[in-house]
């Protein structure tokens, strides 16, 4: 898992340096674009964890243990990061895959939260629709 936070580090200073940079900037350039490939590394880990994890059957209220719910927060800053990466793209060019990226991340953190549940024995809080 080291690895792959290693790796979503850099792609997230990849994304901030586009989001920061004029479209005309000379420097932008020079800044590396993500590719389906970046996101389908993070499917593939989602994928494995998955794998290990019992079927999602509902909502998940989030928490369980420390790490999962450090997870959680991660996944939380992810989904905000796309929601202003939405609200860039409303008025400037963003690379679709920049977006796509944070939202499979916040997937990716989602399913890290429920992994270290899973590795620790712990049962998940699944929310309950009240009438």
């Amino acid at each position: 898992m080291k690895t792959v936070l290693d790796t979503v580090q850099n792609k997230l200073f990849t994304i901030e340096s586009h989001f920061a940079l004029d479209e005309n900037s000379e420097v932008k350039k020079m800044i590396p674009v993500l590719t389906a490939e970046d996101v389908a590394y993070l499917e593939h880990e989602i994928d494995k964890m998955n794998e290990q994890l019992p079927e999602l059957r509902s909502f998940v209220i989030p928490g369980g243990n420390l790490k999962a719910s450090h997870a959680h927060v991660c996944r939380t800053v992810c989904r905000r990061a796309e929601r202003q990466g939405w609200r860039l793209a409303a008025q400037h060019p963003v690379d679709s895959l920049d977006l796509k990226y944070l939202n499979r991340l916040s997937d990716y953190f989602f399913v890290v939260a429920r992994f270290f549940g899973y590795l620790e024995n712990i049962n998940e809080n699944n929310w309950e629709s009240t009438k």
